[in-house]
């Protein structure tokens, strides 16, 4: 399709979502109670239980996406059990006494037997649980997830052979260049902060954690009052909620408050530096400045600056670096969460290129743009890219729910209705304040990834791939 005709048809269907958002309160099926719609995203909760409940119809096609987000992550981990809530989304697949592949019913055999796309994923500050199938495969799909709730098997003999799974994951990572450094700046520039932690868990961690611990952690946060259940597809809003209602309503709210992250990572009082020397084939620099959470109206500001700095061969770092072959390619990873976060530059350096002539020349373009700021028409290049990013990412329910389980997770997802008309509205003044609030020197972490040729000659591991981590998949 061409990109013209893409853009009118998400138009059309802003347009649709605009109306959905002005026509009058839909009906509350009796068990729920009615909070808003935004986006033509309307929001109930479970009355019985506190399940906050996303329902969209779409009927472009005849299947559904429906997604289970735990608002837990390796934000809510401490010492001794990081990576638990990761290798418990492994574990959420071994079963329970009603279903399991012994009796032919598991998640996975339902799942593959009908053809749905499905996995799970884990991040800072969420778990999600996901299938995009055909609508008639809906009913069967809720009933095993919600089963899983609360009445998952958790068994040793499971956790072993999965730990291994998991620590070769975590292998993977180490091997990855830019993994490998992200890693190390967040580590660096958070010290009290849980975003201290990578996601996957310290080596140690990993191997040894006690499934006791792994049961104490899904019996304090897997609870449908700690949930958010999204639908997306081609249903009915009021036959959704029946289902939801038929498989959750059944299930209690946690018996105990739910555990809150209220530790504030203090401020810095000077830069930081990380250095990271393994074997590798093209060295990288990494320059990140602390960033507000995800729910900051400066956010849109803040990838509007990431995408002036990093985003095209016309960016600021493009023009900088990779024009003058000091660099293979740029990027900037603007932070997305619960909490304040990072904003890492990556810079991954050509053959020959200086770690220390890279970053001095970065930070020499960071500096111009905090003194003499932005031009419009740089801004106006920056919007058009990200809306127009922003429509490819909604094509269709799969994609929706995978973008609002971020926005779930920073804690309001209606920003996922307005995020584009906050983006639209970023003036070159706004780009200008937020490069000077945010992109302190005194607040900083840099970090260098410096490769290690090895010394046998054997083959190097692939050029690093820019960008963060992402959420680990199962």
């Amino acid at each position: 399709m061409k990109l013209r005709s893409f853009l009118c048809l998400a138009l059309l269907s802003a347009l649709a979502l605009h109306a959905a958002d002005t026509a009058p309160t839909p009906a509350t099926p009796d068990g729920f109670s009615y909070v808003k719609t935004v986006g033509g995203i309307s929001e109930y909760t479970l009355d019985a239980n506190g399940l906050q409940v996303l329902v969209l119809p779409d009927h472009s096609a005849p299947v559904a996406t429906f997604m289970v987000t735990y608002r837990v992550g390796s934000r809510n981990e401490g010492l001794g059990v990081t990576g638990a809530t990761h290798l418990l989304e492994h574990l959420m697949f071994k079963g329970s006494p009603e279903f399991n592949d012994a009796k032919g019913n598991s998640v996975k055999q339902l799942l593959e037997r009908v053809g749905a796309v499905y996995n799970a994923t884990t991040w800072l500050d969420r778990t999600n649980y996901f299938a995009n199938l055909g609508k008639e495969h809906l009913e069967a799909y809720i009933a095993i997830e919600s089963d899983r709730m609360r009445h998952l098997w958790l068994r040793e003999s499971d956790r072993r052979p999965e730990m291994t799974v998991v620590r070769n994951e975590f292998e993977i990572g180490e091997n990855n260049p830019v993994q490998a450094l992200e890693k190390e700046i967040y580590a660096a520039a958070y010290v009290a902060h849980p975003y201290h932690h990578p996601t996957i868990g310290w080596r140690s961690d990993i191997e040894n954690v006690p499934i006791e611990k792994l049961r104490e952690f899904y019996d304090t946060y897997y609870w449908p009052d700690n949930a958010t259940v999204t639908i997306i597809g081609d249903v009915a809003p009021a036959d959704a909620l029946a289902l939801v209602k038929k498989y959750y309503g059944a299930i209690p709210r946690a018996p105990h408050p739910i555990p809150q992250v209220y530790t504030v990572e203090p401020a810095q009082s000077g830069p930081r530096r990380v250095t990271v020397q393994r074997a590798g084939q093209l060295g990288v620099v990494g320059l990140a400045y602390k960033t507000p959470d995800g729910r900051s109206a400066d956010t849109a500001a803040l990838n509007v600056l990431g995408s002036i700095l990093t985003s095209g061969k016309n960016s600021r770092l493009y023009r900088a670096l990779t024009d003058k072959n000091l660099t293979t390619s740029v990027s900037c990873d603007v932070g997305f969460f619960h909490d304040p976060s990072l904003a890492i530059i990556y810079a991954s350096l050509a053959p020959d290129a200086k770690h220390a002539d890279v970053e001095k020349i970065a930070l020499d373009e960071i500096a111009r743009l905090k003194k003499d700021g932005v031009t419009a028409t740089e801004v106006a290049s920056a919007v058009n890219q990200m809306v127009a990013s922003s429509a490819y990412a909604r094509d269709g329910a799969f994609a929706i729910a995978s973008n609002l389980n971020e926005y779930i997770a920073v804690g309001d997802w209606s920003l996922y209705a307005t995020i584009d008309d906050a983006i639209k509205k970023v003036t070159p003044d706004d780009v200008k304040r937020v490069a000077n609030v945010y992109f302190d020197h005194d607040q900083s972490t840099t970090g260098w990834f410096i490769p290690i040729l090895p010394p046998d000659g054997s083959p190097l591991p692939p050029p690093p791939t820019l960008g963060g981590s992402g959420p680990i998949s199962r």
